[in-house]
């Protein structure tokens, strides 16, 4: 069921009711909902996975109560070594089986070995990354005492399934979420607005600038041998507006949904392409992802609390396994390899930490200064990303090669012509996309307080010209990028 469809209008309409007007005076009756409602969603792509996050669910609710019973270090160890064992076991086996195969024959080869070995054909559960991450940080955090379990299964496994967040997040953390299925949720009206806009939003950045910008990326890396280095370059623009729009479109309507309901869900997304250096990018994109690894990856290794080499190591593994956790090809190891080198120079000189506040804040305009690091760090994300969206490494070296070639400043329109939108068309677009975010960037959403002073009919008309714009382009229909995650 994908948010910019009508079932999930129905559906989210259907269980609003149901959850205010039905269920309202009893929580544990609104949280059976809640994950009556989830399982129902999650069901809608393939039912045969519900038993796995069911499973899930189980084995670390199980694994909550025994390390709350449990005084024995070694006894404890082992209850944390059985919900990882397993929750990693599930995603290795769905997610990475095929790709160590593959590799491990290849290794073989290489050596003059031929080994003959069918790879399995493994559907991918949707959201698989996502939930395992949540479930995972909650028996981490009861094993490191920072969070007590809960004897309320119904509350954890609605925790661990409620469908907003579901399949892409953002990764909640138990001490964050799990605790408002304890509480009376009270139905507040301008909380509830301000979740609609937000879902406003989101639909727009994923139906007009994402599956728009989708077509032209789209068209210039299935075509990368034949079109020009400035074109190569543009479409890797239009796939990093792709990407943001698309996961970060997912995140608001996401958390807006999540406000419908009377949850409050972490930020996973805080204007990232504004970033002034890459670990500030790395501050605003994918939080919810960011901090997991940072909490349960970075600081055990050490952190930078350790000498130079090791912070260097800890800097590369966190990276790697960030990319890895995207998918089983070597692009994504790429992609990740490539940030940390990015990110190694300031973390050493200590400069990882300059850009906390929001860029250019209180004025309109950015200083000069500003403005050229928002543009390098742009571009830099941008090359990174190309390893991302291509198939395979030797694709996205080739395309580098072509790129920093004689044509790099050359951009032929008719490179673009397959798309519906005309070329200008869509740069005035993603042109107004900016505009809109950087007058917005001060909130948690582009247009959070955007037009709040304003007369009624000149709000209204920017609401209503964002919705034509979004059942203008609703007919695409294409499904969320981090999906395949």
């Amino acid at each position: 069921m994908l948010f910019n469809s009508i079932d999930f209008a129905v559906f989210l309409l259907i269980v609003f009711i149901l959850y205010w007007y039905v269920f309202n005076k009893s929580i544990k009756q609104q949280n059976i909902l809640i994950v009556v409602a989830s399982y129902v969603f999650y069901g809608w792509w393939d039912w045969r996975f519900l038993s796995l996050i069911l499973f899930s669910s189980v084995v670390d609710y199980f694994v909550g109560l025994g390390l709350s019973k449990q005084e024995s270090r070694i006894k404890r160890r082992l209850l944390l070594w059985i919900s990882i064992i397993i929750n990693l076991g599930f995603l290795g086996f769905f997610k990475y089986y095929n790709f160590f195969l593959d590799n491990f024959v290849s290794a073989f080869s290489f050596f003059g070995m031929r080994i003959n070995s069918d790879g399995l054909n493994i559907v991918l559960p949707v959201g698989i990354s996502f939930y395992t991450f949540q479930t995972l940080s909650y028996s981490i955090d009861v094993y490191r005492q920072k969070f007590k379990p809960t004897k309320d299964f119904i509350a954890f496994t609605a925790f661990v399934s409620f469908f907003p967040q579901l399949v892409a997040g953002p990764i909640e953390r138990a001490t964050h979420l799990l605790p408002q299925f304890y509480n009376k949720r009270i139905f507040e009206y301008n909380k509830a607005v301000d979740g609609l806009r937000q879902i406003l939003w989101g639909l727009f950045k994923k139906v007009v600038i994402a599956d728009n910008a989708a077509e032209f990326a789209d068209q210039i890396f299935n075509n990368s041998a034949d079109v020009t280095g400035g074109s190569l370059i543009l479409g890797a623009v239009f796939f990093a507006f792709q990407i943001y729009g698309d996961f970060s479109g997912y995140s608001d309507i996401a958390i807006g949904t999540a406000r419908l309901f009377g949850f409050d869900l972490m930020r996973n997304f805080a204007f990232p392409y504004f970033s002034r250096d890459i670990a500030e990018f790395w501050r605003r994109w994918h939080i919810s992802l960011s901090s997991w690894f940072r909490d349960y990856l970075y600081i055990p290794l050490g952190g930078s609390r350790v000498n130079r080499t090791k912070v260097i190591r800890n800097i590369f593994i966190v990276f790697i396994v960030s990319g890895f956790w995207h998918g089983a090809n070597w692009t994504f190891i790429s992609w990740g390899l490539l940030n940390a080198i990015y990110f190694i120079p300031l973390m050493l000189s200590g400069n990882n930490r300059n850009n906390l506040d929001v860029v250019a804040q209180g004025r309109l305009l950015p200083s000069l200064y500003e403005l050229i690091k928002m543009l390098t760090t742009f571009m830099l994300t941008v090359f990174a990303w190309i390893f991302f969206r291509a198939e395979n490494v030797n694709h996205a070296i080739g395309i580098f090669k072509k790129i920093f070639s004689k044509t790099i400043l050359i951009i032929d329109k008719t490179d673009f012509s397959d798309a519906s939108m005309h070329l200008n068309t869509m740069l005035m677009l993603l042109g107004v996309f900016v505009f809109v975010e950087w007058l917005g960037r001060e909130g948690q959403y582009a247009i959070a307080e955007i037009g709040l002073q304003w007369k009624k009919p000149y709000r209204y008309a920017m609401y209503y010209s964002i919705l034509i714009a979004i059942f203008f382009f609703m007919g695409k229909q294409k499904q969320f990028i981090y999906f395949q995650f």
